[in-house]
Parts: C-alpha cells; sequence; structure tokens
C-alpha cells in the first residue's frame, strides 16, 4: 500500500451467480510459492468511499465491474494480521466473465500475484478446493457468508 491509502480494513466483494461465491488465487513468489484462495479485496484509498473501494478491488483483481448491494460482514480479524477488520459486502456483477487480475501496490506485486479465478458452489462445502476447506480465515468467512444468505 501506498502513503495515499488506508489498510487498516479490508473490503472485500463476495459476487454471487448461480450460488456460486468468487474466489481468487494467490500464488506467492516466495515461501516456496505457496497459494491459497481469498475473497478479492483490499485497501481503501484516502478519499474513496467504501462502495467505490469495493469497485475499484474488484475491477483490478477480477477484471468484472460490479455493483455494491450491501454490507454482509464487518468483523475484526485475529490478532497479527495485515487488517485489523474486513468488511465484506454482496455485490452483483451483472455482465462479464471473471478472469485473473492483478496487483497495483508494488509490494503486494513483488509478494504474488493472482493466477485464477474460481467460482465455489455455496450450497456444498464439500465441493470445495481442499486450500479452501485448509484455510481457516477463507474457510470460516465462506461458511459465515453461506449462514447469512441462507444456504444452510
Amino acid at each position: 500500500m501506498t502513503a495515499d491509502s488506508l489498510r487498516d480494513v479490508r473490503y472485500q466483494g463476495a459476487v454471487i451467480r448461480d450460488d456460486r461465491i468468487l474466489l481468487i488465487r494467490h500464488q506467492e513468489y516466495t515461501c516456496g510459492g505457496r497459494d491459497y484462495w481469498v475473497v478479492p479485496g483490499g485497501g481503501r484509498l484516502v478519499g474513496e468511499s467504501e462502495d467505490a473501494c469495493v469497485v475499484r478491488e474488484m475491477k483490478e483483481e477480477t477484471n468484472l465491474d460490479v455493483q455494491v448491494e450491501r454490507l454482509l460482514l464487518d468483523e475484526s480479524t485475529p490478532t497479527g494480521r495485515v487488517y485489523q477488520r474486513y468488511k465484506t459486502y454482496l455485490c452483483t456483477a451483472p455482465g462479464g466473465e471473471a478472469t485473473p487480475g492483478y496487483e497495483p501496490e508494488p509490494e503486494a506485486a513483488q509478494s504474488y500475484g493472482i493466477v485464477e479465478v474460481g467460482w465455489f458452489d455455496l450450497r456444498d462445502a464439500a465441493s470445495w478446493d481442499v486450500k479452501v476447506r485448509d484455510d481457516a480465515l477463507t474457510y470460516t468467512l465462506l461458511r459465515k457468508l453461506q449462514a447469512i444468505l441462507g444456504y444452510h
């Protein structure tokens, strides 16, 4: 993040299509090339509204133009994380196909890249990629979103 951005809260977008949620897969350039799935999102620029941040982050990371519908979840993160809070917004993407985007912040772009997008069925957690099921942060978030959206 640059000096003109804020990183205490991560603003992320839950795009739902046909009972599936969109995730992106990060591939680290260090740490043995670790990869993991996350909900797209990031930090807000100074002077940027929360909705505008989500719209921008979704465009950068998934190449989708989204509309923010409403806040789904606002929670504290575990101690020691980059962000202190996660705010997850329900988004719609009326058209277009999601494709891997990019990280515009130089320090993030040096650490990892966005290498894949995937749609994960909210009706069936057992069908999720093992990397989603084994990631405590992403898995827990998806289970909370399932409950909020009435999928279990």
